[in-house]
């Protein structure tokens, strides 16, 4: 099980890495550069809010149905059948409550146009994930690789078009940012649907109420779980633009973009974690096999990197933004460290909350959960006003660090593991000496050799202090048996 974790690791992040940070600091970057951080702020706004409610197109489906089709594979037809009816029905409700709580809260004609496409984004998004949750529950990581860089790719030939040549027409806008991610969604989606279809055969889509019923009455607590979620990850930048005054508000939201996309642009590769290791520990769960090793595994490859990022984003964060923005970054330079150092927490969450997820732990989850979103809104609501975007930046590192470690500590109840004092000696000395070589680097006179000095230097000391163990992945990749 470490080998196929490990290899097919190995392939999604060679994936991404062809594709998602082109996209991210090839295209997304020069959106913003192009519009203007004010106009951008709008957008961002609205996608984040798009995503509060996002739970309604999903209700814990995308997860539970990981989890229990890697444990029941002989389901996958029936309840792809019911599935996708369920989906079209709660896309509507989502549709419905999203515009209404937009009108409620005074959104105008403008803010509506682009409102309405990233609802649509969102439902082609969720159903998307739905149908990806059944190719990496059957194990077929390989095919789910492929299709979970389509979508970006679709986009980035699209785009690029429009923003780098004259062969069109078409004045670049934030709208056309938006209609090319609807047109990149709708084409990834009919691939997956198509790509599934093969795997289970002929199906016909069904509106089984009782079905429906028993069905939510399993996944609601996964549903729960990801509103509480979303709203302590996505609701600052909805804040930021609702609670300062007009343009601040849509200008502070442009600003806490600015970092908050490269957070991003990592929390996806933790993610990648995430979607391999939920059917994996759900099957070693299945199978009362010990997972004490692989949480190991998979915690060193994930934390390793969120050490060295954060703390090389602390030292360069002015450099960083310099370079990336084209407007000024002076007020949100400061704004990538803080950001960058609520990584860790994430990074526990990946590995410790996908773990408690596959055990069916719900409940601890879910009142973790909740207290991260209370801590998230009052210290929001405490620090935008007088410190704006950082206020909001603060806010973000305090839940992030509050929720990892709290499934941290959950996990090791649950699972009665006990972490080895050698292994978090070895992990503080790490840090240490990372921090070490980050003030080293800044007396080098060109910032990127040092901080590409930094980088290297800290990979090597992840070998040299055993974190990243050669001999045994390559052991575990060519010999062993799954």
């Amino acid at each position: 099980m470490k080998r196929k974790f490990v290899t097919n690791l190995i392939l999604l992040l060679f994936l991404n890495l062809l594709i998602k940070p082109i996209w991210i600091f090839g295209i997304d970057r020069t959106v913003q550069n192009t519009v203007g951080d004010e106009t951008f702020g709008l957008y961002f706004a609205l996608f984040n809010f798009s995503m509060l409610l996002n739970i309604l197109l999903d209700v814990g489906i995308t997860n539970y149905n990981n989890r229990n089709i890697a444990q029941h594979n002989f389901l996958l037809p029936k309840h792809l059948s019911n599935i996708i009816g369920l989906k079209l029905l709660l896309a509507f409700v989502y549709a419905i409550f999203s515009l209404g709580i937009a009108a409620i809260i005074g959104y105008n004609k403008i803010q509506f146009h682009l409102l309405f496409f990233l609802i649509f984004n969102q439902f082609l998004i969720s159903f998307t994930l739905y149908l990806r949750s059944n190719l990496s529950a059957l194990h077929l990581f390989r095919t789910d690789s492929l299709i979970s860089v389509l979508d970006r790719s679709i986009m980035l030939v699209i785009c690029s078009i429009l923003l780098f040549t004259s062969w069109t027409n078409i004045r670049f806008s934030i709208n056309w940012y938006v209609y090319v991610q609807t047109i990149a969604y709708v084409l990834t989606a009919l691939t997956t649907f198509i790509v599934v279809l093969a795997k289970s055969g002929r199906i016909k889509v069904r509106f089984d109420l009782s079905f429906f019923r028993v069905f939510l009455k399993k996944s609601y607590p996964y549903a729960l779980l990801i509103l509480l979620m979303s709203f302590y990850n996505r609701i600052d930048s909805v804040m930021l633009e609702r609670l300062l005054p007009h343009p601040v508000g849509k200008e502070q939201a442009g600003i806490y973009a600015h970092s908050f996309r490269l957070l991003d642009a990592v929390s996806m590769f933790g993610l990648l974690f995430a979607g391999l290791l939920l059917p994996i520990f759900a099957k070693m769960l299945k199978q009362k096999e010990r997972v004490g090793q692989m949480v190991q595994l998979s915690f060193t490859l994930l934390i390793v990197p969120a050490i060295i990022i954060a703390i090389s984003c602390i030292f360069y964060d002015t450099e960083i933004m310099a370079t990336l923005y084209t407007s000024s970054t002076e007020h949100s330079s400061g704004i990538l460290g803080i950001l960058m150092t609520g990584f860790i927490g994430i990074a526990f969450t990946y590995i410790f909350g996908t773990l408690l997820t596959a055990n069916g732990s719900m409940k601890q989850l879910n009142i973790m959960a909740f207290c991260g979103m209370v801590l998230n809104v009052v210290l929001n609501l405490m620090l935008i006003p007088k410190f704006m975007a950082y206020g909001s930046a603060y806010a973000s590192l305090a839940t992030q660090l509050f929720t990892g470690l709290a499934q941290f500590v959950l996990a090791m109840i649950v699972f009665n593991l006990r972490p080895k004092i050698t292994y978090i000696i070895q992990l503080l000395l790490f840090t240490g000496v990372v921090i070490l070589a980050g003030f080293l680097s800044k007396q080098i006179d060109n910032w990127f050799y040092g901080y590409l000095m930094m980088l290297t230097g800290s990979v090597i000391l992840a070998i040299l202090f055993k974190l990243f163990n050669l001999k045994d992945l390559y052991h575990i990749i060519r010999y062993e048996q799954e």
